[in-house]
């Protein structure tokens, strides 16, 4: 998996492997480390090739909406924008709308339609935005 970077020396995308093999807190780690050597300059070529997919935060940098542009040869990248508080409608147990403060983060997932059906890229965001939604109920299944 890609993480992409901003440093001194530009945008840089250094790959985390076996994140499907790793702990949430080992990936914590292991993405610490990575952006600490790219701010450093002392990343490997090694350490920049082999990733299929990009996650990018915008947000970080006080991005909202953006387009991410996947990084070849890689066949997706998913955007993250900066959360902000916006009125949302919600329905309460009695069926009744009200408009209430929500904190809204936009995500975008683009992915390349050659390698990955529409369907299933829709159905993997939808896991991804439950998870971020409630995070307590990710790392509850995890243990």
């Amino acid at each position: 998996m890609g993480i992409a970077v901003d440093s001194d020396h530009g945008l840089t995308v250094p790959v985390i492997r076996d994140v499907d093999r790793k702990s949430i807190k080992e990936l914590a780690i292991e993405v610490e480390s990575t952006v600490g050597k790219v701010r450093e300059g002392k990343l490997s070529r090694e350490e920049m090739q082999g990733g299929t997919f990009t996650i990018t935060n915008a947000g970080a940098l006080g991005g909202h909406h953006f387009s991410a542009i996947i990084n070849y040869p890689e066949v997706a990248i998913l955007g993250l924008g900066q959360g902000r508080m916006q009125p949302a409608v919600v329905t309460d147990e009695r069926g009744r709308h009200e408009i209430v403060p929500r904190l809204i983060m936009p995500i975008v997932l683009c992915f390349d339609h050659r390698v990955v059906d529409g369907a299933d890229a829709v159905r993997f965001l939808k896991v991804v935005i439950k998870a971020l939604e409630d995070p307590d109920e990710l790392l509850i299944t995890m243990i």
